[in-house]
C-alpha cells in the first residue's frame, strides 16, 4: 500500500491509512483539537491524493480500530456480505467514486453494493467528493422503515415534532405538539427530550402522547428520548411506547460512555418488539454527530467523520426507523461555523444512506458557534434535495429545553412546497381528514379546519 506522494516538489508521507483518512478529511475544529487533522491544504489535498489510490480490500484489512479490541468493529467486520464484497475488493476509493456518481448507476445499484461495505470504505469516499457529489449520490438511494407510518418513500419529507419544554410540563407539551400536528408536523415521530431522565417522567409523558393519539387517532410514532435503560424500565412498567431511542457512537468506548452495549441494544429491540404498541418491525431510534466519540475519550485517534461512519454500522446492526445526526449540536469545539455544519450535514446523510439508513438530520447549531439560522435554512434545502428522511420541527427554531437551535414547523412546510415533497402517506392522509391540509398545503384557520376547532376540546 503506497502511502505517500509528491505535490509541487513536496513529498508527503504518511504513517499509515488511520492518519491518510484523517488528513484527508475536510477542515473540521474537532479533529485540529483532537491532533489529527492536516496542517495545510497541501497536505490536505496530498492525503486525498493518496486515498484515491486505496483500494477497498485494503481499507477492510486495515479497519481504524482493532477488531479484537473493539466491538463496533466487529459488528462492522461480521455484517460484510462476502459475495458482493469480492465484487467490489478490488476497486479503488477513487473508482468508487466514480461508479456512485456514474449516471447509469441506480439506487437500487448502490443498495445491493452497501452490503459489502465497511465503514472505512464509506468514509473513505466520502472525503473524496465534493458537496454536490454528496447531494447527487444521496438523492439516488432510497431507504424505507415502518414503524406505524412509513418513512423515506420517494417524494416524501418527514418531520420529528419535538415538544420539549423547560420543566416536562404535560401542558405545555401538549400545546407544542398541537401546534406542530396544525403545521403538519409529526410524520416521522413525537418524540420528546425530558428533563428528568427516570423511567417514571417517561412513563408519564409517554401516557400523555398516547392520550393525545388515540384522541385524534394519529397515525404516528411516540417516543421519548432518556437512556436506553430508563425507557427499558419504564416500557417494563406498562407504559405505552413505540420506539426505543439511544445515542450512539463509533467506537465501544464511546458506547461505554453512553453506558450501553450492543447486547443492550438487542435487549431493547427485543423488549419492544414483544411489549411496545407499535406496528413495527422497525422500532429503534438512534442519534449520532461528529465528534461524540471523541467528546467521550472513545476516539482512538480516528478522525470524527470516520468514527461517525462506524456509528451508522451499530445503528443497522438493529434496523432501526430513524437514524440522525445532530449535526451542530456538540458544538463549536468539533464543527466550529456554518460552513463546517453544512458540510458535515451533508457527510452524514451520504454516509447513513450509503450503508442502507433511512438518514433524517437534526439541522442545528448552539448559540456560541459562529452560524446562524441562514446556514440552517442553506442545509435544510440542500439536504431536501439531496432526499432526507426527516428534519425537526420545534416551535419557532428554538428549543427552549436544550437551548440550541434547529428548524421549526415553518421550515418544513416550507421544503415539502419548494421541493414537491409531501409527509408520509398515512399521515397525510389523516392530514386531510381532518381538514389541516388540503393538497399538501395548510388550512386556513378556523372553519372548515376540524383539528383546530377541536383545541379547546384537548385533554384537560
Amino acid at each position: 500500500m503506497k502511502l505517500k506522494t509528491t505535490l509541487l516538489g513536496k513529498t508527503y508521507t504518511f504513517r499509515d491509512l488511520k492518519q491518510v483518512l484523517a488528513k484527508a478529511n475536510e477542515e473540521k475544529t474537532g479533529d485540529k483539537l483532537a491532533g489529527l487533522a492536516a496542517e495545510t491544504a497541501q497536505e490536505r489535498v496530498a492525503a486525498k491524493v493518496v486515498l484515491a489510490g486505496v483500494t477497498l480490500e485494503q481499507l477492510r484489512e486495515n479497519p481504524a480500530v482493532p477488531y479484537e479490541s473493539d466491538e463496533v468493529t466487529r459488528i462492522i467486520q461480521d455484517d460484510v456480505n462476502e459475495q458482493v464484497y469480492r465484487e467490489i475488493r478490488g476497486w479503488t476509493v477513487a473508482e468508487f467514486r466514480e461508479w456512485l456518481l456514474d449516471e447509469s448507476t441506480t439506487g437500487q445499484d448502490v443498495r445491493r453494493i452497501s452490503r459489502g461495505l465497511t465503514s472505512e470504505m464509506v468514509a473513505a469516499v466520502c472525503k473524496l467528493m465534493g458537496n454536490l457529489d454528496l447531494i447527487y449520490a444521496a438523492n439516488k438511494i432510497t431507504v424505507t422503515a415502518h414503524c406505524n407510518t412509513t418513512i423515506g418513500l420517494p417524494g416524501t419529507l418527514s418531520c420529528r415534532l419535538q415538544p420539549n419544554h423547560t420543566t416536562d410540563d404535560p401542558e405545555g407539551i401538549t400545546a407544542s405538539t398541537l401546534e406542530g400536528l396544525s403545521f403538519g408536523a409529526g410524520d416521522a415521530v413525537i418524540g420528546l427530550n425530558p428533563v428528568t431522565d427516570s423511567p417514571e417522567q417517561v412513563g408519564r409523558v409517554l401516557r400523555r402522547f398516547r392520550e393525545i393519539r388515540e384522541h385524534w387517532q394519529i397515525p404516528t410514532q411516540i417516543c421519548v428520548l432518556a437512556h436506553v435503560t430508563a425507557q427499558m424500565k419504564a416500557v417494563r412498567a406498562g407504559a405505552p411506547c413505540d420506539l426505543i431511542f439511544q445515542s450512539i457512537a463509533g467506537s465501544q468506548k464511546g458506547n461505554e460512555a453512553f453506558g450501553f452495549s450492543a447486547a443492550t441494544l438487542e435487549e431493547a429491540r427485543q423488549l419492544l418488539l414483544k411489549q411496545g404498541t407499535a406496528e413495527g418491525p422497525n422500532v429503534m431510534y438512534f442519534e449520532t454527530g461528529q465528534g461524540s466519540a471523541l467528546s467521550a475519550e472513545g476516539n482512538w485517534d480516528v478522525d470524527m467523520q470516520t468514527c461517525e461512519a462506524r456509528a451508522y454500522a451499530v445503528a443497522r446492526e438493529f434496523r432501526p426507523l430513524l437514524v440522525n445526526t445532530v449535526v451542530g449540536f456538540i458544538g463549536p469545539e468539533y464543527l466550529y461555523d456554518g460552513k463546517q455544519i453544512i458540510r458535515a450535514g451533508l457527510e452524514d446523510h451520504f454516509c447513513g444512506k450509503l450503508l442502507g439508513l433511512p438518514m433524517g438530520c437534526d439541522i442545528c447549531y448552539t448559540n456560541h458557534a459562529e452560524a446562524d439560522q441562514d446556514d440552517m435554512d442553506t442545509l435544510l434545502t440542500l439536504l431536501a434535495a439531496a432526499g432526507l428522511n426527516y428534519a425537526m420541527g420545534i416551535p419557532g427554531c428554538d428549543d427552549v429545553m436544550l437551548g440550541y437551535q434547529t428548524t421549526s414547523f415553518h421550515d418544513i412546510l416550507y421544503a415539502r412546497q419548494l421541493l414537491g415533497l409531501r409527509p408520509a402517506p398515512e399521515f397525510e392522509a389523516w392530514l386531510e381528514k381532518m381538514k389541516i391540509f388540503r393538497d399538501n398545503k395548510v388550512l386556513q384557520v378556523g372553519g372548515s379546519n376540524k383539528f383546530l376547532s377541536d383545541y379547546e376540546h384537548a385533554i384537560d
